[in-house]
Formats: structure tokens, sequence, C-alpha cells
């Protein structure tokens, strides 16, 4: 006879339980009692975190298309300003003379190295 026997002790208040049945029938019915509850569980929190995900994602678009009154005149032209034109602004830059430069030493910091061996 061995020293420990191969079977549990389950007190009488125990066995007539819910969650002792529950136990039995698991090891029996895996999926059906663990696995299937699960996956519905994901799935249905899909469904009801959709509308919730939706509504952030609409409250975020309603705030960047309000714009204050202020920020409403920034964008319009100032009066008086000129037009922006990209091809004058190209034969001005292109009228600049280019060649006549000076190449001139920043100040070094304090410790830092001034790049002469």
């Amino acid at each position: 006879m061995p020293t420990f026997q191969s079977k549990k002790f389950v007190p009488k208040s125990f066995q007539n339980t819910f969650a002792a049945s529950y136990r039995s029938s698991l090891s029996r019915h895996p999926f059906l009692l663990f696995g299937l509850p699960f996956i519905a569980t994901m799935v249905a929190g899909s469904f009801f975190l959709t509308p919730a995900a939706a509504l952030r994602y609409e409250r975020h678009d309603r705030k960047v298309k309000t714009l204050s009154k202020d920020e409403e005149l920034g964008l319009k032209r100032i009066e008086g300003r000129k037009a922006f034109d990209i091809n004058e602004e190209y034969y001005r830059l292109a009228a600049k003379d280019l060649d006549d430069w000076d190449n001139k030493r920043v100040k070094r910091l304090k410790g830092e190295g001034d790049g002469v061996l």
C-alpha cells in the first residue's frame, strides 16, 4: 500500500455545490465550458467597444474642425499684403548675387574645440 492515497480528499460540504459540478464536467468538456465562453466574451467585447471607439474619433474630428474666431481671422489674407507667387519668388532669389560671400568663423563656447589642428 502506497504512503499517500491517489484519491484527493473532498469535504462533504463541497461535493454538492455548483463549483464542484462545474469542475468535474470541465475535465469532460473543456472547450464547451471554458473555450466557448472565452471566445463569446471576446466577440461581445468587440461589439460593445466599437461604438466607444467611434465616439472617440468623432469627438476628435469635431474638435479639429472647430475653429475659434481668432484662428478663423488668422487664416484669411491680411489686407494690403500681396498674394504669394512662386514664380516671382524664384526670380527674386535668382537675382541675388550668390558668389560674393565671406566665410566667417563662429565664436566657440568654453571648453569646445575650435576644429583647428
